[in-house]
Order: C-alpha cells, then structure tokens, then sequence
C-alpha cells in the first residue's frame, strides 16, 4: 500500500520530476509518483518517512506525511485532505498581482505611455534621459522583488542542477535587467564625457529592457493566477465529496437526543435522522421510512426508499421522514470516507501515458536554456546587435511552458476521476482510468454480475422411492452451512415448505463441484452433474430432466446419499434489468463480450443468448477464472467484472479489474474500478468515461508539444519575426490555461449516453471483433464420453493446448468443437484426448 505525502514548493512539472527522482534515489522505494495538480506524492516500498521527506527537503521542496492520527486532533474526519486541496496559491498571486501592477502600469506609462504617444511626465523626467532610466530601474525593481519567488526558486533549482519554469523566468528577467543596467552604466559614462544627450537618449528608446525585466514576472503571475484557479475548479469533485460530511449528529444518550460532533459517534450508537438532514454515518435503519437521496455518491437522481432493515450511508440526504438508525461504520470506515480515499489516491498515482511527458520535462528547460544561448550566439555571428541578439534569447527563454506539459495529464486524470465518483465510478488509480478505454474484450461473470444474484427454486426431480420432502430436508442440511447463492435458494424453498434441516457432520465445501456431509451417519453429497455422475449413471429420467433444466437457462443442483440418487433440484437465476442493454453497449463499444461461469454449457448459453452474448467459458472453476483470463489477454486487453470472493484471482489478472459495489469486500479489495450503483450499465459508463478522458488527454499532450515546437523556433526569429520579449511571456501564461481549459470541459461530458459510442481501433496485436469472429473453427470425433464429467474432463484437456481458444464438447454428440487461434496440431490433439482415456476418431 502507498504511503501518502503532501509536498509544498513544486511550480511546474520540472518541480514534479525533480521530487520523483529525489525519493525514487531513496533505498527501499520501489514505486514514487508525484502529482502537481494536488500538491500530493504516493511512495511504495520499506524506506522510512523520515528518509523521504529528508530527500524531498535536499531537493529543495517541504513534504509532510498524511497521517490519520492527525485528523482526530483536528476537527475533521478528512483534514489531510482538505489540506491537500487548499488554496494556498491564489490569495498570494492575487496580491502579488496588485502590487506589480500598480508598479508596472507607472513603469509602461514612462516607457511606452511617453515615449510612443507622448503623455506628459512630471519636470525633472521630460527629455532627462538619465532620471527617466533610473526611475524605470527602480519600478523594474519593485515589480521583480514582489515576484521575488519566481528568482529564489528557478536560481536554486538551477544551483541544484534542476532547472523548473522558475529558472526560465529568473533568467529571462534577469537578463533584460542585467542588459539594460549595463546600458544605464553606458549613459552615465557619456554623461561623464560631458554631453552625449542624444546618444543617451537613443540608447533610453533603443536598447532598454527594463519594462520586459518587470513585464515578464508581472504576465507569468497573470497566467499562474488563472492556472492556479483552473486547477481548483479541477479538484471540485473531490472538494464537493469532502464538503457531503456532515458536522454533527443527533444521538440518544440515555433515552434523550443529544447533538454531538461526528466524530463522536461509535459503531451501535442509535442516531437520528430528520427530514433534510445529511446521515452522519452508515448504519441499518431501526425505525421509521423516508426517501434517502444518495445522488451526491451514487450519480443517481431519483431518491431510494429507506425502511426497517435497510442500510443507509454517510453524506446522503433525508428527504421525507423520519429515521432512527444504528451505526454500523463510522469515522473513516464508512462508505462516504472510501470514496474520498479512493478519489484522493488515485490523484497520486500517475497514468502511463504521463510519463512520456514527465521524460521530456525533465531534460526540457535544460534544452531550452541551451537553445536561448545558441540563438544568441547565431545571431550575432550573423552580424547583428547585441541587442537584438538578447532579445531573441530572452524569448525564447519566457516561451517555454514545462507546465503545460506537466498539467496536460493530471488535469484531465482529476476531472475525469472527479466525474467519474459524482456518478458511482470509483477509480483507485489513474492507470486504470486510462486503461479502461483501451480494452478489447469485456469478461462477465455470470451469477451476481450479469444475474441478480438471487436465484428460486423452480422445478424438483425426485428418484424413486424419495419424496420432495425428504429430498429438500437432506439437500437443506447440507447446503445451510454454504453461502452460496444457490444454497440460499434451496434454503429458502425448505423454509416456505415448513421443512427444518438438521446438521450435518463432517462438512466439506468442494469449491467448484459441490458439498458433502454425513446426515445420520451416511454420506450425503450435492453438486453438480460432472461431479455427481456415478449416482446419474443409467438414470434416462434424471438425464432428461438435467438437459430440459439446462435447455431452459436452469442450473441443476443433483443430491445423493452413500451413491444413490436422491434427486435433482433445478434453481434459475434472472438477468438483472440492464444487463442486455449493458451487453448491448459494449458490442456497439466494439468489445467482444465473453461470459464466464461454473455452469454447465447449456445452462451457460441459454443465459448467454438471453442476455446478447455469443461467447461463453463454461464449466469453470473458481480458480480456473484467472487462467481464462491470461488467455482471452493473448486477444488483447481484457477488463473483468465480478462481484464475488471466487472472482478475486480474475480481478487482479485482467488488465482491469471491476468490482460490483454490491459485490464481497475480497472483491472490492482485488478490483481497480468500483461500481457504486452494482448496474452493468455503469461498467461501459466507465469504458465511455475512460476513452472520453484519454481524448482529452491527447489534445493536452497535442497542444502542448505544438505550442513549444511552434513557438520557440517563433521567438528565436526563424520566421523572420521580431517577437517582443513581453508577448512570449504573455503566451507562455495562456499555455498553461488553456490545457486546464481543456480538461475542464470533460466535466460536460455525458458519460451515460451511448449514442456517440463507436469502436476504437485496437493495438498491441489486438484483434478486432471481426477478426476474432473469423477463427477457424474444427470438429473432433472422440469416443467414449459417457456423461457430463466426462465433457469437462476433455473439455479441459483440448483447452490446454496453446492454439485451442475454447472447446464445446458433448458426450451425446460424441464431438468436441474446437476454436482456434493458431494452425492445428492434430497429433497435440490426439494426444490430449488419449491421455484422458478416451478414444481419437479424427
């Protein structure tokens, strides 16, 4: 897990490199990213605090750790980060802002006021070169000591060997400051020689550059000022979730109703909720029924019925009744609090594509101070002025814009995060944010995720001799120690028939296949036909019972006691509402989407048709989910969503893992991408979101590239135009703003509207759905499959086999149809087959 950091000082994205190559030097840390936007660093490995900030503080820069500990002796629940998120720069930019201008606008009314349109000055400065140069001297002065940060921090960074925007302002002010002083000396010497009014007053309107030395810092405060308020609006989401918590709650204390602090609710404190207040912590509602609005952390408009029983959470608003509900999780273990933690980590974390611009910050400003010399240098071996030369260098020192290039990502990455949390999608990083868009086959699993999770009893099979009575008595002994969706069900057929189960002994859960116990003293086992095919052995009316059930989108639950058949209970679970309309969404996303379950095939495809989907994995168990996975990534990237404890391994293989909010805390944990809501339709929301946030990202990157590949070659004159030292700094400002611009439209983004959805054309080797559709497909006889079992056995072995995609097979058919992705092997086939016992017939 990464430990969290504030770090204070960083000005551009040079800043952000230089910290993330300081604490990348420190023993023990394997992983460090650092983000400009919120002022926040996230540091995995065994290196102490005190080494990381040590490091940070020998770059230059303050850091400090983000402690939990802290927020209690605070005052707030979220201090650390609403400290992260504070302000700081606009208030001081605005005033430094105000007093270079009253500066700067006395300094332009004698430099250009006077001498171009000819405005009366005070006696003693009209036609008095001399007084005129000194008094713009001291203006220029004041105007650089009020932006003095801009000289300590770019000459420290630069004493450091780690030149930032600073640098680039430092010097190009400093160097027009420097030029013109030294002209100043050139007037005072003429002076000195007794005369030389008009060539003083030729070098006042010619060779001076006092008014660009105060201009430059003066234009780059104007644009820091407008970045530094474009960034905030960027952090709005996250500001707007911190500001959901409430303040106060109303608990009973000894049967009366006291307001206390938030922070002093414990978990089994009774509160109190009344029209129009905010729920200070999740809990279960005891009494009473309202309309709770959860807009705020789920996106969803229409308030949600809350009564007896139903759970309720943290920052939501009561909108009609009255509430009396017990505190389940409160402080930082509520719901509210993991999405504010999940959106403020991710906002540390650092997308892939980032990175190519972070490579170019770091060698960036060093390049360009080498370019200004080079101008320099070019020029006058051209033969022109010192003058002239210094003009060209200067601008195309303050053109530059590192920032730019360091904001094109994490604006975009913060706005579509902050997006994405308003509407139920949490993104813990900025990886997956990105990745998301970029994947090309979508696996589902079925129970929970595509189903509602909640299957019913639906038809019962008894062998001879065996009553439904006895059969659901003995099938609900074993299955009451099972959490299993299809034991709740069984479990909740026994208990509307009046049956109660007894206990059985020796229980084992067989993950995968099924569950066996002994009930008086005999072997009772229940699962699966695969693994209960010795008690099926013969039976023609159970088979036909097991095809009708699967035929009809059922799955067959088989029950036996010391081998014999007891019977068959068939169990259906439905498709959620939205699934079809999910599904349908991600083929028009151009995904391929693939079903996976544990499920017999025709179970498995009989749901699947239901649903939209041609392509199924069936027949797997828990642990085999990840090795699918593994294998549809050979096709191209690969997003899985689940929501249970066996979909865990599968989260953490896929390129992206999504977790159903309503889904175990296993799963929530293993997942990159969080469904608040549990909708499948926010699933391709979040492909949407991530493809709509990688766009902008791109035109960033686009502008920024462009803006410094046009404008420098601009300033340094190579287009035969003479750019004012004053105009670069001006256009260096609006680079900044405008990629911050840019990322702030994302938040007009309609992120549920499919209507715009088109396929993206897949790299990396990646095929598309039609060339996927175009695999070679081939049919093998084999002999000697007698039953389900043994389906899944070849099944299994054929799948194994590196140019076999997936493999049908059919014990009644005596076939296996094999997808290919690659030429066939037909003695790998043979083989496999064989080892199994079973018999080639080609």
């Amino acid at each position: 897990m990464k430990e969290q950091y504030i770090v204070t000082g960083m000005s551009c994205a040079a800043c952000q490199a230089r910290v993330e190559k300081a604490v990348q030097g420190v023993p023990g840390v394997k992983e460090c990213s650092v983000s400009l936007l919120t002022n926040s660093m996230g540091v995995e490995g065994t290196a102490s605090a005190e080494a990381i900030i040590r490091a940070v503080e020998k770059a230059g820069y303050g850091a400090a750790r983000k402690e939990a500990g802290e927020r209690k002796h605070s005052g707030s629940l979220y201090a650390a980060e609403e400290e992260a998120l504070k302000d700081r720069e606009t208030p001081v930019l605005k005033k430094r802002l105000i007093l270079s201008l009253i500066f700067l606008l006395a300094l332009m009314y004698i430099s250009m006021g006077h001498t171009m349109l000819h405005f009366p000055l005070p006696p003693g400065l009209s036609g008095n070169p001399w007084a005129l140069t000194l008094t713009e001297l001291l203006l220029a002065v004041c105007v650089m000591i009020v932006n003095r940060k801009f000289f300590t921090s770019g000459f420290s960074a630069l004493f450091h060997r780690a030149p930032n925007m600073d640098t680039l302002v430092a010097l190009g002010s400093s160097v027009s400051f420097g030029w013109s002083l030294a002209v100043f000396y050139r007037m005072c010497q003429l002076a000195a020689e007794g005369g030389g009014m008009e060539a003083a007053m030729e070098l006042f309107h010619k060779e001076l550059y006092f008014e660009s030395a105060a201009m430059i810092p003066a234009l780059i405060t104007v644009g820091k000022l407008l970045e530094a308020v474009s960034k905030g609006r960027t952090t709005n989401a996250l500001k707007s979730l911190l500001a959901l918590a409430p303040k106060t709650a109303v608990v009973l204390r000894n049967g009366a109703e006291v307001e206390v602090p938030v922070e002093e609710v414990s978990v089994g404190d009774v509160f109190v909720v009344r029209p129009g207040m905010s729920i200070p912590a999740d809990g279960i509602v005891t009494e009473g029924y309202s309309a709770v609005n959860e807009a705020a952390l789920t996106g969803e408009s229409v308030p949600v019925d809350k009564k007896e029983g139903d759970r309720v959470s943290t920052g939501t608003m009561n909108e009609s009744g009255f509430l009396r509900c017990r505190a389940v999780a409160v402080g930082e273990d509520t719901s509210l609090s993991a999405i504010i933690r999940l959106v403020s980590d991710a906002a540390a974390t650092k997308a892939p594509i980032a990175r190519i611009a972070d490579r170019i910050s770091g060698i960036f400003v060093p390049a360009v101070i080498a370019i200004a010399v080079l101008v320099i240098v070019i020029w006058l071996l051209l033969g022109e002025s010192v003058s002239f030369a210094l003009a060209r260098g200067i601008s195309v020192l303050v053109i530059s814009c590192p920032c730019a290039l360091g904001l094109a990502t994490p604006v975009a990455i913060m706005v579509g995060n902050g997006l994405g949390a308003r509407n139920g999608i949490l993104f813990k990083t900025s990886e997956a944010l990105e990745l998301i868009g970029r994947t090309a086959i979508v696996a589902l699993d079925k129970t929970g995720t595509l189903t509602e999770g909640k299957p019913v009893v639906t038809a019962i099979y008894t062998a001879d001799g065996v009553s439904e009575q006895e059969l659901l008595q003995k099938a609900a002994a074993l299955e009451k120690k099972s959490q299993h969706p299809y034991a709740l069900a069984i479990l909740a057929e026994a208990g509307a028939r009046g049956i109660t189960p007894p206990d059985a002994e020796d229980f084992q859960n067989i993950p995968g296949k099924g569950l066996i116990g002994s009930l008086e003293g005999k072997m009772v086992r229940g699962g699966n036909a695969a693994y209960l095919a010795d008690a099926l052995s013969g039976n023609g009316e159970a088979e036909a019972f097991l095809e009708k059930s699967a035929s009809g989108g059922r799955t067959p639950l088989v029950f036996a006691e010391e081998g014999r058949l007891l019977g068959i209970v068939a169990v259906a679970d439905t498709l959620k509402s939205d699934s079809a309309e999910a599904v349908r969404e991600f083929q028009k996303q151009g995904l391929e989407v693939v079903m996976l379950t544990g499920d017999n095939e025709k179970t498995a495809k009989a749901v699947a048709a239901e649903a939209g989907i041609e392509r199924v994995e069936a027949g797997i168990l828990p642990e085999e989910k990840s090795t699918v996975i593994r294998r549809l990534q050979k096709e191209g990237r690969v997003a899985m969503v689940g929501d249970g404890i066996n979909d865990a391994p599968a989260l953490v293989t896929a390129d992206v893992g999504i977790a159903i909010g309503a889904g175990t805390d296993v799963a929530l944990e293993s997942a990159d991408v969080v469904l608040v809501n549990g909708s499948l339709r926010d699933a391709s929301a979040a492909v949407r979101l991530g493809r709509a946030t990688r766009r902008n990202i791109l035109q960033n990157l686009f502008w920024a590239f462009f803006y410094n590949l046009i404008c420098i070659p601009l300033a340094a004159g190579a287009f035969a135009v003479k750019l004012n030292p004053m105009i670069a700094a001006a256009a260096m400002s609006l680079s900044s703003v405008t990629v911050c611009l840019n990322a702030l439209r994302l938040n007009l983004f309609q992120l549920r509207d499919p209507s715009k959805d088109r396929p993206i054309k897949q790299k990396n080797g990646a095929k598309s759905i039609t060339e996927r559709k175009d695999t070679m497909e081939k049919t093998v006889k084999i002999e000697g499959m007698m039953c389900e079992h043994c389906e899944a056995t070849v099944k299994k072995a054929l799948e194994a086999l590196p140019f076999v995609e997936s493999a049908v097979t059919s014990h009644k058919e005596g076939t296996a149809v094999l997808t290919l992705n690659g030429e066939l092997d037909e003695a790998a086939v043979k083989k496999a087959v064989e080892d199994k016992d079973y018999k080639y017939l080609g």
